[in-house]
């Protein structure tokens, strides 16, 4: 007990477990090499012929816990933060980590500029209809 009379022996949430601060998971990093490829709605995926994570001593959990997810099924930057209830930030050095590591690669969407214009797939379907 401390001079307040409060109990300070436990230094975690009961219903929220243990408390363990997002720069502790990155090891103090904001930023990862492939973090400006790292928009909300990038794929990660899973190599086929990468190695197994928890084999590898300098993954932490969470990494192992992010190629799990992605074995299973691709998921994006966004599903990935929601699944692990973890930061977007955290997130993104963490999959950074996964990719210069090459355990998983990351499908970035196409730009709205490199999309065909509406007006020729318009003529398009219009020109298969007509057929």
């Amino acid at each position: 007990m401390s001079a307040d009379g409060q109990d300070r022996s436990h230094w975690f949430d009961d219903e929220a477990g243990p408390v363990v601060r997002p720069y502790a998971m990155t090891r103090g990093r904001t930023t990862s090499a492939a973090q400006h490829r790292l928009d909300l709605i990038a794929v990660v995926v899973t190599e086929p012929y990468a190695d197994d994570p928890e084999d590898d001593p300098t993954l932490s959990p969470e990494h192992v816990d992010i190629v799990r997810l992605c074995r299973d099924s691709s998921s994006t930057v966004a599903e990935l933060a929601a699944g692990l209830d973890l930061p977007i930030g955290v997130v993104r050095v963490l999959v950074g980590d996964l990719v210069d590591g090459e355990f998983v690669h990351v499908n970035r969407p196409v730009p709205p500029a490199e999309l065909p214009d509406e007006s020729i797939l318009r003529d398009v379907i219009n020109g298969l209809r007509a057929l």
